[in-house]
């Protein structure tokens, strides 16, 4: 029996991406003409066709279009944290025989409550909304939402919600137990409780460890390192302390990264006078020098999870909503130094 040609074989006959094929092949936009054209005349030539019925009944997956909103202030100059989970996303879907379209929710449109257009348009079938967005927002998008909806990386109290989330808890517990092992008991927690439902988490599980150790919680060692209502890292808002802990757990690489910086003009050395830990194992190029030890966040597997459950809903199944939880590992670099 003839091997069925994927969509990768017809992107490597092109010398195109497989998010090209597939965009061509299913007439999104993002892609000439001319360059559509050849795409379709190749798939033909190659005998390329859409799985059988049969096959979607065994895979449970079916072609269907998943839109993806992503608040515009998320995706930087950089490559973010969330594109490089929409790009597991898109790759996920495509393995599902699904196709992935992302629109950015801008400021304006959650000030103005603006429907997104993937769902005002009808154009999906389903929805994946990757990082937080204001409750009034996540409430709009509830009450006009005819598709089901996945949230990646953050989650809301209404139990009727499917989400999938990193183990912030569990993660900052073991990281922050990981320091105690290297001899810190002086640990410094940086991260605004309440901006984000991970920030928060994180902070439990660093006080779980500590005071599991008989170390006691200090409010002055509580540092904010965002404002609350519009998320943005500030190195302003981490005010150093008089008295000194010997480690800080960052809620994130960035911030960690940041405070590293900081500490660097203040005259302090990394890890040599201070030992710093962050969260995710990711971090813009160029903010910092010293390798952070962080707890790495698994984005192929949340991603995974998001669209397999967004499949399982799109086909009408009925299991009950829940949070999904995600482990990672910790990654020791450079930032940590034994007492």
């Amino acid at each position: 029996m003839a091997k069925a040609v994927k969509l990768a074989d017809i992107a490597k006959k092109v010398g195109v991406s497989t998010v090209t094929v597939s965009k061509a092949l299913s007439g999104q936009k993002g892609v000439s003409e001319e360059m559509r054209e050849k795409i379709k005349a190749l798939a033909d030539e190659m005998g390329y066709r859409p799985p059988s019925a049969a096959r979607r009944a065994i895979s449970r997956a079916r072609s269907y279009n998943i839109g993806v909103l992503i608040e515009e202030e998320y995706l930087d100059k950089y490559e973010s944290f969330y594109w490089k989970i929409y790009q597991q996303v898109s790759i996920c879907a495509l393995n599902c025989e699904c196709f992935a379209m992302m629109e950015m929710v801008s400021s304006r449109m959650e000030e103005q409550l603006e429907v997104p257009k993937v769902i005002r348009e009808q154009k999906v079938h389903g929805i994946i909304v990757i990082g937080r967005m204001p409750g009034r927002y996540l409430k709009l998008l509830k009450e006009n939402k005819s598709v089901p909806v996945v949230y990646i990386d953050f989650t809301d109290d209404d139990p009727a919600t499917d989400a999938v989330v990193s183990d912030s808890y569990y993660g900052a517990y073991h990281l922050v137990n990981y320091l105690i092992e290297q001899g810190h008991t002086r640990i410094a927690y940086v991260g605004t409780l309440l901006a984000t439902s991970s920030i928060t988490d994180r902070y439990f599980g660093y006080a779980k460890a500590l005071l599991e150790h008989g170390i006691p919680l200090r409010e002055d060692w509580q540092l904010d390192d965002r404002h609350v209502s519009s998320g943005s890292i500030q190195e302003e808002l981490m005010l150093i302390p008089e008295e000194m802990p010997t480690a800080f757990f960052c809620n994130c690489d960035l911030t960690a990264g940041k405070l590293i910086q900081k500490l660097h003009r203040d005259g302090y050395r990394v890890p040599e006078d201070i030992s710093v830990v962050g969260f995710d194992n990711y971090i813009y190029p160029g903010i910092c020098d010293v390798g952070i030890t962080t707890y790495e966040v698994d984005q192929a597997e949340m991603a995974s999870k998001a669209v397999k459950i967004l499949v399982k809903r799109m086909e009408n199944e009925t299991d009950s909503h829940r949070t999904h939880m995600v482990e990672g590992r910790i990654v020791v670099k450079e930032s940590v130094r034994s007492r």
